[in-house]
């Protein structure tokens, strides 16, 4: 990785794209410290140390703590995200917006102008809960409409400038803007948890103790990281066989390639989504100012992964059990709406491939899907590993750290994905010397 980067910047190109990319992710750091007019911080933050579960710290995690300090960009790139997950999710389901997709480089064009334009409308009535939720309890100096207005415009605003810088750093800098935009939030706060783990494992601790306890947390994250790249860059291979054609007086056609099947095929959406459903009530219930008894209260309980794997409260890590189905489920649900191997076996078919002992058609499909289910047991076995792990020491040590599984994959994605964007990029800029000369 660093050798890559060393060899980025010698190139003057890429070396512009890159101190663009940086400058535009300092510009996401300022923002991220400059509050919302007409907001009491000092309020929320004690709001937010006051929250039993943590159903906000995943939220949080994701904005690099603009959530908690109330910040322009308190929403960032999350309205975003999930308009993305809806068009894809819709693609599916309205046949116009899948004509869209097919038609290329404009209908993609097409797709991405809608998503911006449900980024923010799903970033206004995001902000509207939150200032008319939030400010009837105490969040705004004086609950007034005009303050009310101010922040639902400085948030909605906030999350549409991190949207355009997304897109200015795909178009101008290294690629992959709106995950590297997503990125740099998650890594913003993990000097705070290292320095947190560091107090609680290692600090006042006899140095044989330290050492043991700093060896154990290092190994434990080196390990994570390693099953995610693993998780990452893990494919199975079916190999492809194309007939050869007679085109004139040539022999054209005969080759052979393969259809590389990630093990991981859904990324980090499964976890997203599970996290996203377990939270919703408890999300829904703060926001309404709605305080469950009984029966309901022990099941918010178990909802929260806050309360999950401690030894003294066993009966709410029931809630752990719900999360790993709901992230096997989606990772079968979404993998099924964004795979279709019967349209691949097609497409072979019509270009006079094949799949080596295997007839074409829907002998091929039934074959890559059986393929396919296989592996995608295998990766929701590893993604659940690595969501599951920050959940189970938290539980057994109160080893919290916002760096969980989720981020976890993300970060190591978006990396190995920007890395070898600037690798593909070096390539180009090579092969066009090669040309000139």
């Amino acid at each position: 990785m660093f050798k890559t980067l060393k060899n980025a910047f010698k190139i003057k190109e890429i070396r512009t794209k890159l101190l663009f990319t940086l400058a535009m992710l300092v510009v996401i750091r300022l923002g991220s410290q400059l509050p919302v007019p007409g907001v009491d911080r000092n309020y929320f933050a004690q709001w937010f140390a006051a929250q039993s579960g943590d159903a906000f710290n995943f939220f949080d995690a994701f904005t690099g703590g603009s959530f908690l300090n109330m910040s322009i960009f308190a929403l960032n790139i999350t309205p975003y995200i999930t308009s993305s997950i809806i068009m894809q999710l819709m693609t599916i389901a309205i046949p116009k917006l899948e004509e869209m997709q097919k038609e290329g480089e404009d209908g993609r064009k097409k797709i991405a102008s809608i998503t911006r334009y449900v980024t923010v409308g799903l970033a206004l009535i995001e902000s509207t809960a939150m200032a008319v939720g939030f400010g009837r309890s105490g969040l705004l100096e004086n609950y007034n409409a005009l303050n009310v207005i101010t922040v639902i415009v400085a948030l909605t605003a906030g999350s549409a400038v991190l949207m355009w810088i997304g897109e200015r750093i795909t178009e101008h800098g290294v690629g992959n803007g709106i995950s590297i935009v997503l990125i740099i939030n998650i890594i913003s706060r993990i000097p705070q948890d290292i320095a947190g783990l560091f107090e609680q494992f290692v600090k006042g601790k006899p140095i044989a103790l330290g050492v043991v306890s700093a060896a154990i947390i290092l190994a434990i994250i080196l390990g994570m990281v390693v099953l995610v790249i693993l998780l990452n860059d893990g494919e199975r291979r079916i190999p492809v066989q194309y007939a050869k054609k007679v085109q004139g007086r040539k022999m054209v056609g005969g080759q052979t390639t393969n259809i590389p099947l990630k093990i991981n095929t859904a990324g980090v959406i499964p976890i997203i989504f599970a996290s996203s459903i377990m939270e919703f009530p408890i999300i829904i219930c703060t926001f309404c100012g709605i305080q469950p008894t009984g029966i309901w209260a022990e099941i918010m309980k178990g909802l929260s992964s806050g309360n999950w794997c401690k030894i003294a409260t066993p009966q709410y890590s029931i809630g752990l059990v719900v999360y790993i189905l709901l992230v096997v489920f989606f990772a079968y649900f979404y993998t099924s709406i964004t795979f279709n191997p019967l349209e691949i076996a097609d497409n072979m078919k019509k270009n006079g491939g094949f799949v080596p002992g295997i007839r074409p058609g829907k002998p091929t499909s039934e074959y890559m899907t059986k393929i396919l289910n296989y592996i995608i047991f295998i990766g929701a076995c590893g993604l659940t590993l690595v969501g599951v792990l920050p959940f189970v020491f938290n539980g057994l040590f109160n080893a919290s750290v916002s760096f969980g599984g989720t981020s976890l994959i993300i970060i190591v994605s978006v990396i190995l994905e920007t890395i070898k964007q600037v690798e593909s990029q070096m390539l180009v800029r090579n092969y066009k010397g090669f040309l000139n000369d």
